[in-house]
């Protein structure tokens, strides 16, 4: 961490308080300018002379500041963040965040800075399942605000399960990866995300079970990584990226074009949309009508998008993706060679596997000479894993 970082740390009303004492020392150790904001419900369970003594800066505890509010006391605090930090994080604080209220300092805060936002979550297991709680996670998640944790384990009502505030160590970890260095910093990453959708009358389409949520979880995590990603992306009901550029595309035929017009600036290609191999021929100007018993439609190729990329003289590094029902490893290194692809991420679909519409999965990863594992998991997660590799085998290519 540099010497310049500045961390805001808010302070919740939760009984993993006590950690955020560690936290702000471990911090300290790193270079790292920290202010801390507590709420109401954090001074029940901590002084705030202790973390002004770890901090070395005033504490701030109150939106109505006398001393501060003739300079606009907030407004400061949130320009000077570089990184705001909130651990623990109470299911109070997490559906405040969510519905934008702005009722007390934190809140305020986490409005009004542009700053990248941390949350480590901390409350009993049942809270932390809770359906209100699971919906505010997906829209803080949505919004581009990280989630740290929660950990498992014994809890200080004697519960036991997920909830657990991370570890000051884990969090302080997470933190140094996302202000960095970061993996990809400043290198421009091209993704494909989605189905295509190929016309057979005004009414009706050929397309495929693609929902889009693991090109787009990788489109995060390339942001995340530090890398300026633009997104081409078949239909779907999902929300951009935060820090993500989108280019709505419909047909294959589209997102050639979308892709083929922007990959010669590009340092890295991911093509994970689920593009359509087939298309109508004929496509009707008109509704076919329901009248005969039987219909045929005549198909013809798409172009093969990640071929023509690789196919570049002066090419990206590029990244394929394979959805397989069978001989998943064969089919992928089979790819892999023919397309000459510099890494390839394979995923079984079907009914009773992740993959298409799911919010968990699992890939197998190849390269020449080389092969990872990234276990079934939150697609998230396993996005992160794969910005990793992709990281990995981009700088390897790229240091002789």
């Amino acid at each position: 961490m540099s010497k310049t970082t500045n961390i805001l740390l808010g302070v919740t009303g939760g009984i993993a308080a006590y950690k955020s004492a560690d936290i702000v020392r471990r911090l300290k150790q790193r270079d790292c300018a920290v202010r801390v904001v507590m709420t109401r419900g954090a001074r029940e369970f901590m002084q705030p002379l202790t973390f002004q003594a770890l901090s070395g800066n005033p504490v701030h505890c109150d939106l109505f500041d006398a001393s501060a509010e003739a300079a606009m006391g907030h407004i400061e605090l949130a320009r000077w963040a570089d990184l705001l930090l909130v651990a623990p994080a109470t299911a109070d604080f997490l559906a405040r965040l969510t519905h934008g209220l702005a009722d007390d300092l934190l809140t305020t805060l986490c409005l009004a800075s542009k700053a990248p936002l941390l949350v480590a979550p901390a409350m009993n297991q049942q809270m932390w399942a809770g359906a209100a709680t699971e919906d505010n996670i997906t829209i803080l998640r949505r919004r581009g605000v990280h989630l740290l944790g929660p950990g498992d384990g014994e809890q200080a009502c004697g519960d036991v399960g997920a909830g657990r505030m991370l570890e000051p160590s884990e969090i302080v970890e997470a933190v140094a990866r996302l202000i960095g260095p970061r993996l990809l910093d400043d290198l421009r990453i091209l993704i494909t995300a989605g189905p295509t959708q190929e016309a057979i009358d005004p009414v009706r389409f050929i397309s495929n079970h693609s929902s889009g949520k693991m090109g787009y979880a990788v489109a995060a995590a390339a942001v995340e990584a530090g890398a300026r990603v633009t997104l081409v992306s078949g239909p779907t009901l999902l929300s951009a990226p935060s820090g993500v550029e989108i280019v709505g595309v419909t047909s294959a035929s589209e997102m050639h074009d979308g892709v083929m017009s922007r990959v010669s600036t590009q340092d890295i290609f991911i093509g994970a949309a689920a593009v359509a191999d087939y298309r109508p021929v004929d496509i009707k100007a008109q509704k076919i009508k329901k009248t005969e018993a039987s219909m045929l439609v005549t198909m013809e190729k798409t172009a093969d998008i990640l071929a023509d990329v690789a196919a570049l003289p002066s090419r990206p590094f590029t990244v394929g993706f394979a959805a397989e029902t069978e001989r998943l490893a064969d089919h992928a290194i089979e790819k892999l060679q023919r397309k000459s692809l510099d890494l390839i991420a394979a995923n079984r679909v079907g009914a009773a596997t992740g993959g298409f519409g799911a919010d968990f999965n699992e890939l197998e990863v190849f390269w020449v000479g080389g092969h990872a594992q990234l276990k079934f998991a939150p697609k998230h997660e396993i996005a992160r894993a794969l910005i990793e590799l992709v990281a990995d085998r981009y700088h390897a290519q790229h240091s002789t």
